[in-house]
Order: C-alpha cells, then sequence, then structure tokens
C-alpha cells in the first residue's frame, strides 16, 4: 500500500467520524434538554462520565495498541462507538418501556451509554495518529493532519444539515443514524485499512501481561526524559478543565440568556444548526488562510500560534459568557471555532514529532488521560456554579481555568 492510499483511508475515516458526530452533535443539547429533560448540572456529570472512563480505561487501550496493533484498536472503537450511540438514541423507547420509567431512568440509560463511549472513544484516541505517522513517515504527517481537519470541517457542515433534518422529525434520529455510520466505518476499515510498518511487541501472545507494562513504563520513561512532553501534559489538563464546561453549557447559555430572534420562524433546531454551519464555513476559510500564509510545519510558528491564540480563547470566551448581544455571543462563538480549528492539527503535528513509534500511542493515550483528567475535575465544579448561580458565572470561570496553559505556552515561546 502507498502512501496515497494510507491517506486516503484516514482521510475517509475521519470524514465519516466528523459526519456521523456533527450528526449527533449539533443537535445533541435539545436531544437531552428537551426530550430527556437534563439539567446544567446532569448535562456536566455527563461528560464527568464519559471523562471518567477515559482516565481509567485510556492508558490500558493505548498499550493494546502499542503492544498488539493500532489498526486493530481502531476497529474496535468504531463498533463500540457504534453500538453505544444507537443506544443512545434509542433511550426514548427504553425509558418508556417496562424496564424503566421517568426522566431519572433515562438519566441513568445516558450515563451507562456515555460510559460504553468512553470505553470505545479510548480505543480509538492515539491510534489513529500512531498509525498514520507510522506508515506515512513523521516528516509528512503535519499536512496530512491540516488536510484532514479541512476535510473534517466539510464533513460537519453536510452534518449539520442531515442532523437538523432528522432532529426535526424526532430528536433521537440523529443518534441512531451517527451509530450507524460508524458500524459502516468499521467495516470499511476491516476490508481496506493495513499496516505494514507497525511490529507487535515480542513474546505479546505468550506473556500479554509482562508485555503490555513494559510497553506502558516505556512511555512513562518517555515522557519523564522529556521535559516539552511534560509541559503538554500539564496544559492539556488545564485545556480539559475550560472545554468541558464550554462544550456542555455553550447551548444552554444562549437559550437561558438570550431570546432567539425572530427571522423566518426559525425554531431552536434550526437556528443551532445555521449558527454551527456559518460557523464551520468562516472555519474552513481561516485555516486555508492560515495554512497558505504561515507554515505550520516551523516549530516557532507552532509555538507562537499556540501561545497567542490560547490568549484569545481566554478572551472569547470571557466575552461569549458575558455579552449582553445576542450577535456577539455568536460572533465570539464563531472566533473560538476558528482558534480550534487552526490549532488542533498544528498541536497534534508538533506532539506526535516528539514521539518515539515504539510508545507512540501510550503515549498519546496518556496526554488524553490528561485531557480527561482536566475535564473530570473542572466539568463538576463549573456544572455546580451553572445550576447553583448562573451558567455566565460558570463560563467566565471556565476561562480562567485556561490561564495556566497561557503561562505554560509562553515559557515555551521565549524558549
Amino acid at each position: 500500500m502507498n502512501t496515497l492510499e494510507i491517506k486516503h483511508v484516514y482521510y475517509t475515516m475521519h470524514i465519516i467520524i466528523s459526519l456521523a458526530s456533527s450528526i449527533m452533535f449539533t443537535t445533541y443539547a435539545i436531544y437531552y434538554v428537551e426530550e430527556l429533560g437534563l439539567n446544567p448540572l446532569q448535562l456536566i456529570l455527563i461528560g464527568t462520565a464519559i471523562e471518567l472512563t477515559v482516565i481509567v480505561f485510556e492508558s490500558i487501550t493505548g498499550v493494546v495498541a502499542d503492544t498488539y496493533s493500532r489498526r486493530l484498536s481502531i476497529i474496535i472503537a468504531t463498533f463500540i462507538l457504534g453500538a453505544a450511540f444507537i443506544f443512545e438514541g434509542s433511550i426514548p423507547y427504553l425509558s418508556n418501556s417496562t424496564l424503566a420509567v421517568g426522566v431519572l431512568s433515562a438519566f441513568v440509560l445516558l450515563l451507562f451509554a456515555e460510559f460504553i463511549r468512553g470505553i470505545g472513544e479510548t480505543f480509538l484516541s492515539g491510534a489513529d495518529q500512531a498509525w498514520l505517522t507510522d506508515e506515512v513517515g513523521e516528516e509528512k504527517v503535519a499536512k496530512i493532519f491540516v488536510r484532514t481537519n479541512q476535510l473534517r470541517l466539510i464533513a460537519n457542515l453536510v452534518g449539520i444539515i442531515i442532523s437538523v433534518a432528522l432532529a426535526s422529525v424526532a430528536l433521537n434520529l440523529p443518534y441512531l443514524a451517527g451509530g450507524g455510520l460508524y458500524i459502516l466505518l468499521g467495516i470499511f476499515l476491516c476490508i481496506y485499512m493495513k499496516e505494514k510498518n507497525f511490529e507487535r511487541v515480542e513474546n505479546a501472545d505468550v506473556n500479554p501481561l509482562k508485555a503490555m507494562s513494559g510497553t506502558f513504563l516505556s512511555g512513562v520513561s518517555f515522557i519523564k526524559n522529556k521535559p516539552v512532553l511534560i509541559m503538554l501534559l500539564v496544559v492539556t489538563v488545564f485545556i480539559g478543565a475550560t472545554s468541558e464546561g464550554f462544550d456542555r453549557l455553550w447551548e444552554a447559555h444562549l437559550l437561558e440568556a438570550f431570546t432567539f430572534p425572530s427571522i423566518w420562524a426559525l425554531d431552536m433546531v434550526v437556528w443551532f444548526g445555521v449558527i454551527q454551519f456559518a460557523g464551520t464555513l468562516i472555519s474552513i476559510g481561516a485555516m486555508e488562510w492560515y495554512q497558505r500564509r504561515f507554515d505550520v510545519n516551523q516549530p516557532k510558528v507552532i509555538r507562537y500560534s499556540l501561545f497567542y491564540f490560547s490568549i484569545g480563547q481566554v478572551i472569547f470566551l470571557v466575552l461569549f459568557a458575558v455579552s449582553p448581544s445576542f450577535y456577539l455571543a455568536i460572533f465570539s462563538f464563531w472566533m473560538l471555532g476558528i482558534i480550534g480549528s487552526i490549532t488542533a492539527p498544528m498541536y497534534q503535528a508538533w506532539l506526535n514529532q516528539q514521539l518515539e513509534s515504539k510508545s507512540r500511542a501510550t503515549v498519546l493515550s496518556i496526554m488524553g488521560q490528561g485531557n480527561a483528567v482536566g475535564q473530570g475535575l473542572g466539568g463538576p465544579f463549573v456544572g455546580i456554579i451553572a445550576t447553583r448561580y448562573y451558567i455566565r458565572t460558570a463560563l467566565v470561570l471556565g476561562a480562567m481555568l485556561l490561564l495556566p496553559a497561557v503561562v505554560l505556552y509562553g515559557k515555551v515561546m521565549k524558549k
């Protein structure tokens, strides 16, 4: 298999993942609030459930990917995720059956679905990047990450339209469709995904515990000996603490703080679709302009970008939270989308270029654990503040949690 075919498999995988995610998550908050009756604290607890699962299983599944097969880990992930999302979309039917009754039961079923989803996410996390980097080489991976992010945004646009259409019929349909796409992706990967440059750990089948523990200790040792990786691990904790509150509460904030403009008599589902569709279009254009204007493969460009964009993220998070204007809040939301679309692939490329092949997925999984720890610790705190006081207050506090990451990025930039 040549590099072009490997790229196409990777592109296809992430196009389908992004399409499925966009279909499900464009209107998920309305599904959670309107259909399942969740309050702000419960919204945060749902996020906490998946992050706790990640904390427990992330390193284990990363070690499995490095010890046995990245391809196998990715395929397992797609089928688990597909099953979890289909289950989540079926909750309205289950909660109205003889198995369970009422909003509380729906919440418990949702927690269980998110637990299963969390296991699937850990099998995927790190394994996909590790597989690609080993198959095409570290020198080529940056451009592939950038192009992948652009394709993902385009898939998001299509997914937004499908999500709004499906949710207008029934709020749970996007989850059923998204789960089905993951199952189809698993079948596609079984047929087309190859793994030529991976070397299974010796005696992995004879003594699996010894093999996996050795892989894990190798990854930990590698992080300890590279100060930049320790710094990035700390950064991911604070980024996770900030993102969890915002990801779970931004829709609820708009619903609580503003009366949506009466334009063409659009309902809430369509409004959220329009907001995310326009924001994705803007992000696609901004990312294309940025990578043409700057050489994103240069470490200096990456360091400066991460520092200044992190400052911008704090500013626009606060502006989104305190804005008295609906349109200013939407503008801030779009700016946050631009920042995320530009910095995410640069961070991925920079991180992968620091790693060795034999423990790549394990180290990436440990980084994922750092993010999960931040979300697990910061999420409930933000949720309690949002429930007891105001969502605005919780979002501002979430933005403040990002300041230590800004400081750390600043130190790296100076060095």
